[in-house]
């Protein structure tokens, strides 16, 4: 019987374990702690401020400021449930110094990024507030004009030094799961051909 669709599936087995170590190589590891996943820890060049964490008891709110040192351009900002379990929602209210709103947010995932269009310098305040059942922590990131942010221009910023090993695992997965088909679909051909060779004789 011939081996070529043994020899093909090993082969896409082979890379697809290749992509994940690749993967697992390239996220830092202060990216993960005990149970929780940081995304400040994974893009913490990005932001230019991140603040710390703060845990709200259920109906419980606070307050988190950001001025902006430019205008004109658009603000991202973020806002992480660090423990995060199904359930648990936070509103996000956007104004401020004078009162003007930038809008109200309903967050029920672990993780949202709104951007803002910022017009002029201007300090915003964010009311967290926890309308789930249960005590939360959460965490605040802003970056100020992101798409121009030093972590994508610069080829050697610890982002894109995450980034494209990512991109290359996840071209392996493509490729690795193409070849295990292939490597698959031979395996049973060669089957099937020498299943009938036998019948014949």
């Amino acid at each position: 019987m011939k081996k070529r669709g043994a020899i093909v599936t090993i082969i896409g087995i082979g890379l697809l374990m290749m992509s994940i170590l690749i993967a697992i190589s390239a996220i830092p590891d202060n990216a993960l702690g005990p149970s929780d996943f940081f995304v400040s820890s994974l893009f913490e060049d990005m932001f230019d401020e991140i603040s710390n964490e703060i845990q709200l008891l259920s109906g419980d709110f606070t307050y988190v400021s950001y001025t902006t040192s430019s205008y004109e351009i658009p603000l991202l900002w973020g806002i992480q449930i660090i423990d995060y379990q199904p359930g648990d929602e936070v509103s996000i209210k956007i104004s401020n110094i004078f009162g003007d709103s930038y809008g109200e947010f309903l967050q029920n995932e672990p993780i949202l990024f709104e951007v803002l269009q910022i017009s002029q310098s201007d300090t915003l305040n964010l009311e967290i507030r926890n309308l789930g059942p249960r005590d939360v922590t959460v965490i605040a990131m802003f970056s100020e004009d992101p798409e121009n942010s030093d972590s994508f221009t610069n080829p050697d910023s610890p982002v894109m030094n995450m980034v494209i090993p990512l991109m290359v695992s996840g071209v392996l997965i493509i490729f690795g799961i193409i070849v295990l088909i292939i490597g698959i679909i031979v395996v049973l051909i060669d089957l099937k051909n020498n299943f009938e060779n036998k019948r014949n004789y």
